[in-house]
């Protein structure tokens, strides 16, 4: 919930034509957290022996991550309501919400979709990395370590740039776009890197992996804030991506790694990647905004 409310608010105190800009640094924070993660997994297996890291190494993340609770807290508290949602005069309750999510099942079903490309390629490109490349590459753990680093500095630089960019050339070119990509080279890419597995090789490959999933979250998280019905705006986004990421993009490590074994194909995660990118594909085609969906109507109204 907190993911839709936070992309949600960043949309509605966005300066008109910049939305896309404003809403791409919600997916931004992510990847500080991600390269913060890198980094100090860089150091600590720099500093510590494997047995010390398995003994109480990796409780260090865990007590770091800790610390930043308190500043959130405050931070939430200090933000204002935004001018759209003060300007609404019907707040609806509880029961309201669920009613129109029920109603509006079709959308979220389309946002799920949508955001599944999302997931599967975050959780790839970042969670998965260090396991790939130590298990099933056989590379160094901090070689993995370097590349998620990579990875994350990646994210947050085309971020900014893809979600500016859809907002000159509209989301669907890029949605549309990105999808094609990860749909035809997401496997090839994977057999090309695990033929001679190497630093640069899996550099090379997440970093071309990163340059798709930036660009197509930048536009694809304004667009689902633009395809949900204002009323159910916030808990539609939430429930969306939450249920992409419960079905699919958190199984990804877990499943990447079942599917290697089960068929001794090490770029099998490939094949996983455009099933992500056909899901996103699919939803693109359904999706509309629903700006557009009320001028539809209104044009209607006016022609009877």
């Amino acid at each position: 919930m907190e993911l839709g409310g936070v992309s949600v608010y960043l949309s509605e105190i966005a300066t008109p034509g910049h939305k896309g800009f404003y809403v791409s640094w919600q997916s931004g924070s992510q990847q500080v957290a991600v390269m913060f993660a890198a980094s100090v997994g860089v150091i600590l297996n720099s500093l510590l022996s494997t047995e010390k890291m398995q003994r109480w190494g990796w409780r260090v993340p865990l007590l770091l991550g800790c610390l930043i609770i308190p500043f959130l807290f405050r931070l939430r508290k200090s933000l204002a309501e935004t001018d759209e949602f003060l300007a609404r005069k019907h707040r609806p309750n509880t029961a309201e919400i669920f009613r129109s999510l029920r109603n509006n099942w079709a959308i979220v079903l389309v946002g799920t979709f949508m955001v599944t490309m999302t997931t599967v390629s975050f959780y790839m490109i970042t969670a998965y990395t260090p396991t790939f490349g130590n298990s099933v590459l056989h590379l160094a753990s901090i070689d993995s370590l370097i590349v998620t680093l990579c990875v994350g500095a990646s994210n947050l630089f085309w971020l900014p740039i893809m979600g500016a960019l859809s907002d000159r050339i509209g989301r669907r070119p890029l949605l549309f776009g990105c999808t094609l990509l990860m749909l035809i080279t997401a496997y090839p890419a994977m057999l090309w890197l695990v033929r001679e597995p190497s630093f640069g090789r899996l550099l090379a490959v997440e970093l071309w992996l990163s340059f798709i999933y930036a660009s197509y979250n930048g536009a694809m998280v304004v667009a689902l804030t633009e395809i949900m019905p204002v009323d159910v705006r916030t808990s539609g986004f939430a429930l969306a991506y939450s249920l992409a990421t419960a079905i699919f993009g958190g199984f990804t490590p877990a499943l990447s790694t079942y599917l290697i074994h089960i068929s001794g194909n090490r770029a099998i995660p490939g094949l996983w990647l455009s099933f992500a990118a056909a899901c996103g594909l699919i939803a693109t085609i359904f999706a509309k905004p629903q700006s557009v969906k009320a001028d539809a109507q209104r044009e209607l109204a006016l022609q009877s």
